[in-house]
């Protein structure tokens, strides 16, 4: 383990366009938590968000967070009344902590991704904010650490938590054994949907985007067919299961017409939350069931047994930077022509 020093590093957004690297105080674990000492964390696209605008979806900073939801480290320390871990120990984080006791109705129990009120790491959607983990050490509380298995590490274990994301979307379908799927958009939730697709013992994956570079990494991941839409190839007819993942109002017309009469498309992408024109009509005129898809429930434990059971992420990755070149890594992140998929920022003390 390393030496423990009264401060350390962290990624911090003050403002759109305005990221440092900052030093503060060393955390130290309270009652029912665990210090980490962080070892790899993935850039999502909230991250990016809140660095260049300051906000992601409606959530808008107030004073400065550390960001981060995708990271994985090792056990530091302990804190009192903690069981079950020990220092050294390789763990990933579940980043969502309900706020408040108020009851699910029966419609939707058991289903916390839809509770009303969720603490996530990295996100400003509280005032104070809820830091992320892009730090060198960070206190978690107990019943958020999932230990990694035998064989995963942790710049595996930093995937879990968006490889969750795809595994929720993947299972709004009851049944994908055998059945032809297609995935538009295809950037680390799109690659991974392409992944947990093939997973769940999809008949056949095929893959849209409009890079060539994301489309490497969605075969690498598991498609059979790509297309690449700026070079002229459209979507696919009649398909039975579709992913979107683009999160773009205009590619919504030509998905739904790409979804067989009577199909399934599943919203995997954000969508705006201001108005913006979109063609609809095929949801209606061919009976397409469009169901969404937000966070995951508790399916970072099958992405461990995933993991474990030998499914490769490591296509996924492109790029890795130490946390002091976070600004570096944003950047790469954020642009299209980057060839980037998931970014990782290599957070040990020292790097």
């Amino acid at each position: 383990m390393r030496t423990l020093t009264r401060v350390m590093k962290a990624v911090v957004v003050h403002g759109a366009g305005d990221v440092r690297i900052d030093e503060r105080p060393l955390p130290e674990p309270g009652p029912g938590e665990v210090l980490l000492a962080l070892e790899w964390g993935g850039i999502c696209g909230s991250d990016i968000a809140y660095w260049r605008k300051g906000a992601s979806g409606t959530a808008a900073l107030t004073q400065p967070l550390v960001l981060g939801h995708e990271f994985a480290g090792r056990v530091a320390a302990l804190g009192d009344g903690v069981t079950g871990l020990a220092e050294g120990q390789p763990v990933t984080v579940h980043p969502a902590q309900l706020v408040g006791d108020s009851a699910l109705p029966d419609r939707i129990a058991g289903r916390t991704n839809l509770h009303p009120r969720v603490r996530y790491f990295g996100s400003a959607a509280f005032d104070p904010p809820t830091d992320g983990g892009f730090s060198e050490y960070r206190t978690v509380p107990a019943d958020q650490i999932r230990p990694l298995p035998d064989g995963v590490d942790t710049q595996q274990g930093a995937l879990a938590e968006p490889l969750a994301v795809a595994l929720h979307a993947v299972g709004r379908v009851p049944e994908l054994r055998g059945r032809t799927v297609l995935v538009n958009g295809c950037g680390p939730i799109g690659s991974l949907v392409v992944a947990a697709a093939r997973h769940r013992g999809a008949g056949a994956v095929i893959a849209a985007d409009l890079t060539a570079s994301s489309l490497a990494v969605a075969r690498a991941m598991g498609a059979d067919e790509t297309r690449e839409l700026s070079a002229g190839a459209g979507l696919p007819e009649d398909v039975d299961v579709v992913f979107e993942a683009s999160g773009a109002p205009a590619a919504l017309g030509p998905v739904l017409r790409a979804t067989a009469r009577g199909g399934t498309l599943v919203q995997v992408g954000n969508l705006p939350g201001t108005p913006a024109p979109a063609a609809l009509g095929d949801l209606v005129t061919r009976e397409i069931t469009w169901i969404g898809s937000y966070r995951f429930v508790e399916e970072i434990d099958d992405a461990l047994r995933a993991l474990q059971g030998g499914l490769d992420l490591t296509p996924l990755i492109t790029h890795r930077f130490p946390l002091t070149r976070a600004e570096e890594a944003l950047a790469v992140a954020a642009e299209p022509t980057s060839g980037s998929s998931k970014v990782m920022l290599h957070l040990a003390a020292g790097v």
